[in-house]
């Protein structure tokens, strides 16, 4: 029994629609790699804007809760940078996994014959009246 072709109807073993690519995930993990570039100069810009509030606004109370604002989005940006980080490496070992795995496959594949070498290998022996494994591996 063949693997689905494009039309529905069975089709011989790489004619399958399921395809795995490694290029989208690829482009995934650069993807996570540049948001974490792009974070990194985040926690500067936000220390910049801050300067100079805290002499300005003389005994404002709303100062003492901007502090722990500020504290709560550097933990923040920190977090992202780390998760698209880490999301990039997962990315990349997944598809290395896939790669392993889609060798793996084939190589169980290629131990087997196909039924048309099956066949040829069944009429070949008849033809020449030897007993053979018909094909069989």
């Amino acid at each position: 029994m063949g693997v689905p072709g494009r039309d529905g109807a069975p089709g011989a073993a790489g004619e399958g629609d399921l395809q795995h690519h490694r290029r989208p995930w690829l482009r995934a993990a650069e993807g996570a790699d540049h948001l974490v570039t792009l974070l990194g100069p985040v926690r500067a810009d936000l220390d910049a804007a801050h300067r100079g509030v805290v002499a300005g606004g003389g005994a404002l109370s709303a100062l003492a809760e901007l502090g722990v604002v500020r504290a709560s989005w550097e933990r923040r940006i920190d977090q992202a940078r780390g998760e698209c980080g880490s999301l990039a490496g997962n990315l990349r070992e997944a598809v290395r996994a896939q790669s392993r795995s889609n060798e793996a496959v084939k190589s169980g594949f290629d131990a087997v014959g196909t039924p048309a070498a099956v066949s040829a290998g069944t009429a070949a022996a008849a033809a020449s009246g030897t007993p053979g494994d018909g094909g069989v591996r």
